[in-house]
């Protein structure tokens, strides 16, 4: 399982998860990804279980590349413990996915076989994610700018009118 050879901080506090991801929202590596429509973790332990079921259905043919690594340190208190004496023991390892990020790439195999692979990695993850392919992302950045555009448009006649 992915865990950090070293880190700076032990332990870290929760943190927020607001706002959509900043970056690793595009396909660089492979021809099809998985990309977050949610926020939330994922632990190291449903990264590797969601890679070996990703490998096993396209039986070790193409590529796969985990996009997302487990560098959050989550602690665990033991059971029937009393309030206080300190934050508890480092437990597992997550990594913060916000929506629009792409978790798993993959290429060398048809788009059908990729799509299901990532539908079976999907069910192994604690957040809802969408297959998605080079010529869907092509389409979506193109019906965005579309949009920018007619709201730029519309913008403008505004102002027109206003004066």
């Amino acid at each position: 399982m992915l865990s950090p050879k070293r880190v700076k901080w032990r332990k870290v506090q929760k943190g927020k998860m607001r706002g959509k991801a900043l970056r690793g929202g595009t396909l660089f590596f492979g021809e099809f990804g998985l990309q977050a429509t949610e926020c939330g973790r994922i632990t190291s332990k449903q990264l590797e279980s969601a890679r070996v079921a990703m490998t096993r259905y396209v039986k070790r043919g193409g590529k796969i590349w985990i996009r997302v690594f487990p560098d959050k340190p989550i602690t665990k208190k033991p059971a029937e413990t009393r309030m206080g004496s300190g934050k508890g023991g480092v437990e597992e390892w997550a990594a913060v996915i916000k929506p629009g990020r792409i978790v798993f790439e993959m290429s060398g195999i048809s788009q059908k076989e990729a799509f299901e692979a990532l539908r079976l990695a999907n069910h192994k993850l604690p957040l809802t994610c969408k297959p998605m392919s080079k010529q869907t992302e092509v389409l979506v950045k193109a019906k965005a700018e579309a949009v920018k555009v007619a709201k730029a448009e519309k913008a403008a006649k505004a102002a027109k009118a206003a004066k």
